[in-house]
């Protein structure tokens, strides 16, 4: 079975609603361009707002499903694809998640993903606005495909990839939003680049997926970051089948074939030779020996 995703790299300001209507557009042209599938990249509403505390950036909030999902189930519907956007969500009164909504091709809202690993570092100051994810990991079974979708911080942690995959995920889509410190030099920043897309990749070796990446681009004032795009598609071998620009706004179309997954499970049966018996002290925040 053949698919064709689509991703979706652009830079955003701090109007929301221009935000908003540039991926709108930008979905039009990858679904002219026959993406099936198609990935926006992380709170791609707004600036990355968690480089600063502000408790003003509580205002560009909203419910899920609520009015953006609303605008993008019709349009999903209007082009027969498959959408994934990552969005700021509003729960309650004071409680906010990092949460990705998956729109089915015939218009219909799927569900959410809520970000499960929250990040607190420099210009990243996640811990401030989200509550970690307490949907487990999800699954969504699309018109073209069973995905699974896990967000940025996410990206690190082997076991949110093989939870997902043994769910029955065919792809592993990443919504993004990560960049190099102006301070940095040269060195440095290739550096962080490669380790981020290697631990990407191994999770598509490990699990037999396809892995698909989607970064922002461009610089942003307040932390000092330019956002390092290079959005990229790796095979369930973790070869590169496409990398995106680290400077400019992108879109790509890319056909995958679902059936790599058995060739290669089949080949190099890593699910089949998991010793599940010996796993329980993953469950131990650090193994003492005592």
């Amino acid at each position: 079975m053949k698919v064709k995703v689509g991703l979706v790299q652009m830079s955003c300001t701090a109007n929301k609603q221009a935000n908003i209507d540039k991926a709108i557009g930008k979905v039009r042209e990858a679904a002219a361009s026959g993406a099936q599938i198609i990935c926006l990249q992380e709170l791609f509403t707004s600036l990355y707002f968690c480089d600063v505390e502000d408790y003003d950036n509580f205002k560009l909030a909203e419910p899920i499903p609520g009015p953006t999902t609303d605008v993008l189930a019709k349009l999903a519907g209007e082009l027969g694809v498959v959408i994934i956007a990552s969005l700021f969500e509003k729960r309650a009164q004071g409680l906010y998640h990092n949460t990705t909504a998956v729109l089915d091709a015939d218009g219909s809202y799927l569900g959410k993903y809520r970000k499960m690993h929250i990040p607190d570092d420099p210009a990243y100051y996640e811990k401030f606005y989200f509550t970690p994810g307490d949907l487990g990991y999800k699954v969504f079974k699309t018109k073209f495909a069973t995905l699974g979708v896990l967000i940025c911080w996410d990206q690190w942690y082997p076991e949110a990839a093989r939870i997902t995959a043994l769910m029955g995920a065919e792809l592993l889509f990443y919504p993004t939003a990560i960049g190099w410190a102006t301070s940095q030099d040269e060195a440095t920043n290739t550096e962080q680049y490669g380790a981020w897309q290697t631990i990407q990749r191994s999770h598509a070796v490990a699990n037999g997926v396809h892995v698909v990446s989607v970064n922002r681009v461009g610089f942003e004032q307040a932390g000092a970051m330019k956002f390092w795009g290079g959005s990229f598609v790796a095979n369930p071998m973790g070869a590169i089948l496409y990398q995106a620009s680290h400077e400019q706004e992108d879109i790509h179309i890319i056909e995958l074939d679902l059936n790599r997954t058995d060739v290669t499970r089949t080949h190099w049966p890593f699910l089949r030779d998991r010793r599940i018996d010996s796993y329980q002290p993953i469950t131990k925040r650090y193994i003492d020996g005592e």
